[in-house]
């Protein structure tokens, strides 16, 4: 099975200091959406894993979620993509939960429902809690530069064997490429 971790916000969409709070808060990041759908068309799995404490911190509710993530999988039926299924953390930033990353639980869960070894699979963020979350499950870091990605980048410390690029269009590109290899 040929697998694609990403993370939402930052990576598929523009990010918020202030959190996503709504279905008209969801704008795709250029590019992002056309590259899931080449993933797709080149038979990957395309699978979310993504942090929402905003839920546990009380800024929107589930159905409030639920909505901005049906936004993201009609806007992404458009361009003839998919996401294979969408894992999150409502948990509050200070949960002890194994879900929140930078912990691998959300990963694990992902390896035992999809029933695949995480070893090299391509893992998209943007921040340093993606990529170590990535690298403790033993799936491939990838940094893009969008969302908080050249600050991560700028601080340094990423896990090693981290490949960067500008974007997810470009990271797709390389995975894909590697994929067909």
């Amino acid at each position: 099975m040929k697998l694609v971790i990403l993370d939402r916000d930052g990576v598929i969409n523009y990010d918020s200091p202030h959190f996503i709070k709504s279905p008209d808060e969801w704008r795709p990041i250029p590019g992002s959406l056309e590259a899931i759908a080449r993933l797709n068309h080149a038979g990957f799995w395309v699978v979310v894993a993504s942090n929402q404490s905003g839920v546990g911190r009380g800024l929107f509710d589930m159905a409030t979620l639920n909505a901005i993530n049906d936004k993201m999988h009609r806007t992404l039926g458009q361009y003839g993509g998919r996401i294979d299924a969408l894992f999150y953390c409502p948990h509050a930033a200070d949960s002890k939960c194994a879900c929140r990353k930078p912990r691998p639980g959300m990963f694990q869960e992902i390896a035992r429902r999809f029933n695949v070894d995480l070893d090299g699979v391509p893992a998209v963020g943007d921040a340093l809690r993606d990529l170590e979350a990535a690298a403790a499950a033993g799936a491939q870091p990838v940094l893009v530069r969008t969302g908080k990605g050249e600050k991560t980048l700028e601080a340094g410390n990423l896990p090693d064997a981290t490949l960067v690029f500008d974007d997810l269009a470009q990271a797709a590109e390389y995975i894909m490429a590697k994929g067909a290899a």
